[in-house]
């Protein structure tokens, strides 16, 4: 019989995350599983959180996945801070830590790519051809390995939760995908591992990305109901930030994120900038 919460045990191997997996499941235990790429912040450990409340098992991957990073992106610079995560993740009594490399996860001769077509084209998909590909095949690839009762996002990355959701139903896999809200520094600026990056004055002006979403809402609450006035207005609000260069506002649906020109029930605003450069995304639901 596996024994819990004594201490974090680190998995390195496919296989033996495999085993631990079917004893876990020959007791009957419930699995909660927490993908990350490392850098943990308290975003993070929020996702955490929620796992151990409503999991008999915790598992926590930490793996900088290559497939969803563009060849002109960070990938190489991406932090990479493991012993600090580690301590992190021993102080939230995580069950197992899954921190395999790129040879264990994508071996040679790997060929095959999940693609969720329409919604990895749309909005970060524009800049970011690539991209949620990259996310869907290795979300897929631990979704098998570790076969959890739970999966937990954050709700910052709100375009790679309604990636995930669609995947999960049209390939038919028994997997919730709880999507938890964001954790925000005290000003208001999303909490994301690039942060780091942010020199004292973008760090200033990144907030200015929560403060167009307020925006946002204060029009919408207020009776606008029309998107591209809204979005006009938003973007109005972001020229006076001269270190914030806006990619793209949008004012979506919240289950399959089409555009919304006149706002009738509940939306979502996605926002991403380059606060210098550093991309930097965020949402709110209205």
């Amino acid at each position: 019989m596996l024994v819990y919460n004594l201490s974090m045990k680190i998995v390195i191997t496919v296989k033996e995350i495999r085993k631990i997996v079917q004893e876990l499941r020959q007791e009957n235990k419930s699995i909660g599983f927490v993908p990350t790429m490392g850098a943990l912040h308290a975003g993070h450990l929020r996702l955490v959180k929620e796992s151990k409340n409503k999991n008999d098992v915790t598992i926590v991957s930490v793996f900088v996945n290559p497939k969803q990073f563009g060849p002109k992106e960070d990938l190489t610079k991406y932090p990479r801070p493991f012993e600090q995560d580690k301590k992190l993740l021993e102080q939230e009594k995580v069950d197992y830590l899954f921190y395999p490399n790129s040879k264990e996860i994508y071996p040679n001769g790997f060929q095959t790519s999940i693609i969720v077509n329409e919604l990895s084209k749309i909005l970060e998909g524009k800049s970011r051809p690539t991209h949620f590909a990259g996310v869907s095949t290795i979300v897929l690839k631990l979704f098998n390995l570790i076969n959890p009762t739970n999966a937990y996002f954050g709700q910052k990355d709100f375009q790679q939760c309604i990636v995930i959701k669609h995947m999960i139903k049209d390939l038919n896999l028994s997997i919730k995908i709880n999507t938890v809200p964001t954790v925000r520094d005290k000003d208001g600026l999303a909490l994301s591992s690039r942060n780091i990056y942010l020199n004292t004055q973008e760090r200033v002006q990144a907030t200015a990305l929560y403060k167009s979403l307020q925006l946002a809402k204060q029009l919408i609450k207020s009776g606008n109901k029309n998107s591209e006035k809204i979005k006009k207005e938003i973007k109005k609000y972001l020229q006076k930030y001269k270190l914030v260069n806006l990619d793209f506002v949008e004012i979506c649906d919240l289950n399959n994120l089409l555009p919304v020109k006149e706002i009738e029930n509940k939306v979502v605003v996605l926002i991403e900038a380059y606060v210098g450069k550093t991309r930097l995304i965020d949402n709110i639901l209205i």
